[in-house]
């Protein structure tokens, strides 16, 4: 089904509430095949209907009220209007046994506008048999998912990641670090961030694109974790406050085990042991300071080298400093010195 346009369109604007796997697996792979411009939009970003001019346009999972307007309004311009689903969205008893708000969101956006795409003569794209067979009687497409190329040759082979592994305690720094994870993601398209946090934690940095939430862990779990490979600038952000006061420099310890190069706050108990850019970086507490930190060490790989390989000379250096801490804890038999012995 189509507008009155010839069904070849002159462009395709894809409505999608943001990036998301429905149109990677499905429809770009798809739409790759037309000699013609995809443009990929958001909910509120609605163009002059007069762009809609002779276009395709793909409504990905959901009809945001907006979109529904401008549609109707430029529907007799369009070359061709169609809704994907990839899951069975306009069933609402489908969806039973998922979250509430989950479910209204599917009604909301997609179960409610059935009616409405139908008498617009909208296309109907499936990802599934199934709702092949379901949903016959509209003459649905079946659009088969497309295997994603390796990643080796594409831009996410030259991301820089950075990460910010603090517990609740650090929660005032994580707040502190928001707007300088802004400034620098949004300036450089090949970093990405992970940052450790619950619920409260994901809603302050979800803005952010490239931003990886990790659910705290327990210390074993996260020991592995934090070992694993693909980690390249690690930050250690410490407000003045008497808490921060009392921390020891285990940062120091936890980001050169993971393999990167640190961000350390100046005045900390990580200033203290490291040598500003020997093996990391000491700088104050302003967001400037930390913004062109965090981009030049993760820009370098060079640089970034040469610092790990210090601050792992560093660690061994504060292993043998540990162990000779240690010798003053224990009498010449191995028992604990007792209060009041010499």
């Amino acid at each position: 089904m189509t507008g009155d346009n010839a069904s070849r369109p002159s462009r395709v604007v894809v409505v999608e509430e943001r990036d998301n796997p429905s149109s990677a697996y499905f429809l770009l792979p798809a739409l790759a095949r037309l000699s013609c411009p995809v443009i990929r939009r958001g909910f509120a970003d609605l163009p002059h209907p007069a762009e809609l001019d002779g276009a395709m346009v793909v409504l990905a999972r959901y009809v945001p009220p907006g979109w529904m307007r401008l549609v109707a309004e430029a529907r007799p311009r369009l070359a061709r209007l169609v809704f994907f689903m990839d899951d069975d969205l306009f069933d609402t008893a489908a969806s039973r046994g998922t979250p509430l708000h989950y479910r209204f969101k599917l009604w909301r956006l997609a179960a409610r506008r059935r009616d409405w795409l139908l008498a617009q003569k909208a296309e109907f794209w499936v990802s599934t048999p199934a709702l092949m067979d379901k949903y016959a009687a509209w003459g649905p497409r079946l659009i088969l998912p497309a295997p994603l190329p390796d990643a080796a040759p594409g831009p996410e082979a030259d991301i820089r990641r950075i990460f910010y592994h603090g517990t609740a305690s650090h929660n005032p720094d994580i707040r502190w670090l928001f707007p300088v994870m802004a400034e620098v993601l949004g300036k450089n398209p090949r970093l990405a961030l992970e940052i450790v946090g619950k619920r409260a934690v994901a809603a302050l940095y979800k803005p952010l694109p490239r931003v990886t939430v990790v659910h705290p862990m327990p210390w074993p779990a996260y020991r592995i974790f934090a070992a694993a490979p693909g980690r390249h600038v690690g930050l250690a952000p410490q407000l003045d406050s008497a808490f921060n006061a009392a921390r020891s420099y285990t940062k120091f310890c936890d980001i050169t085990r993971s393999g990167a190069v640190g961000v350390y706050a100046a005045g900390s108990a990580c200033a203290g042991v490291v040598e500003h850019e020997k093996d990391g970086l000491v700088v104050p507490m302003r967001p400037d300071a930390w913004v062109a930190a965090i981009t030049r060490l993760a820009a370098d790989d060079g640089l970034r080298t040469a610092m790990l390989r210090n601050a792992r000379d560093k660690l061994a250096e504060l292993s043998r400093r540990a162990a000779a801490s240690h010798a003053g804890l224990f009498d010449e038999t191995g028992g604990p010195v007792e209060k009041g012995d010499a």
